[in-house]
């Protein structure tokens, strides 16, 4: 579910790249910035890369899946994880390219400010494992932000970091019933 997550962002965004800077090709890619060996990684020379850098459990209160009774007997459901996914959103462009690099990072923080939510109604194609997607971006310090590139390459892009809310596992699944415990009526004042 978090490769459909991150490609489903990477595919819209892609569409309104390419319609916005009226190209024919392909620009997002959804990569790592460097190969295990260290060099950098094939076919992202020119290219906005939508890289996962981080997956959190969230911890906030979830609302609770609803209750289904029946004779005398209530479901059990089990807990959903909800996690948060971090995405580095990066413009891969060379030096001569750097002023394309500002202009498409510039594109994809406008395409994500105005559709910071991805549900069925608004892209009918994502996963039906997917109920949303949530993003937000996320302020860094300078500290914090060279401790991610130096995470991810040593070597800082023009980019931003988001983070994709609302990724679930276990989507509250039946997993048993139980009796229904009532307590006894009383009567007061007879």
């Amino acid at each position: 579910m978090i490769s459909a997550a991150i490609n489903h962002i990477a595919l819209h965004l892609n569409q309104y790249l390419r319609q916005a800077h009226q190209l024919g090709d392909d620009i997002v890619v959804v990569s790592n910035l460097l190969s295990q060996d260290g060099a950098l990684a094939r076919d992202t020379a020119n290219k906005v890369i939508v890289c996962l850098v981080n997956i959190e459990k969230d911890t906030l209160p979830q609302q609770a899946p609803p209750a289904a009774s029946g004779n005398g007997r209530v479901g059990v459901y089990g807990r959903p994880l909800f996690l948060n996914l971090e995405i580095v959103v990066a413009a891969n462009f060379g030096d001569k390219n750097y002023s394309e690099a500002l202009a498409f990072i510039s594109s994809a923080i406008g395409f994500f400010h105005h559709t910071p939510v991805f549900d069925h109604q608004l892209t009918p194609d994502l996963d039906d494992r997917i109920e949303k997607l949530l993003l937000d971006m996320e302020n860094l310090t300078h500290h914090e932000l060279s401790n991610l590139w130096t995470m991810l390459s040593g070597r800082y892009l023009p980019s931003v970091l988001y983070k994709m809310r609302m990724i679930s596992y276990g989507d509250g699944a039946l997993i048993g019933q139980a009796p229904v415990v009532s307590r006894p009526h009383t009567s007061v004042g007879a």
